[in-house]
């Protein structure tokens, strides 16, 4: 038998601080909480012409062979097209990663710490397994906590204007 090899145009590695981090590929649960809120917020923007939002896997590249990630959403405001190019290169103005049991550490505080200090505006931490979004916003280039809602509420983004999402949506099935 004839073994089929294909070529991918993306794969999920990162590069964090240096480092080749590579990642399987996400559960079901996952894909299903990225694309309900990739609707939600892909409709706001589109409705407003506010930018782009795009979904994983897409580089970031904040610094060539230093750090280049893969948030699971990303947006970019209009004004700040120039950066999409191939790939994303430069600071995009919100991303969003949703937290796995094997990627919390990398996503709260590696990945949260790249974020800060390249200077992304908004940051959001979804986390299925408590069924919590939190969002953070960049003050005197530290992030500080906006908003947070957990099974219940609406959260409310400072960098898309007048997105404002209630988080039943986002973790229904």
């Amino acid at each position: 038998m004839e073994t089929l090899t294909i070529e991918r145009d993306f794969d999920l590695t990162e590069i964090i601080n240096g480092e080749e981090v590579v990642s399987p590929s996400p559960f079901t649960k996952h894909q299903r909480i990225i694309s309900n809120l990739f609707r939600i917020i892909d409709r706001h923007v589109e409705a407003n012409k506010l930018g782009k939002v795009y979904l994983s896997p897409l580089d970031v590249i904040f610094e060539e062979g230093v750090n280049r990630l893969q948030p699971d959403i990303l947006f970019i405001r209009k004004e700040n097209a120039a950066i999409e190019q191939d790939w994303i290169r430069g600071v995009p103005d919100m991303v969003c990663e949703i937290v796995s049991p094997s990627s919390y550490e990398y996503d709260t505080e590696v990945k949260k710490a790249v974020y800060e200090k390249y200077g992304v505006p908004e940051y959001w931490i979804v986390m299925p397994e408590v069924k919590t979004i939190e969002i953070f916003i960049l003050e005197t280039n530290k992030y500080k906590l906006l908003t947070v809602a957990a099974f219940d509420g609406v959260i409310t983004s400072k960098v898309i204007d007048g997105l404002q999402v209630n988080i039943k949506d986002v973790f229904e099935d």
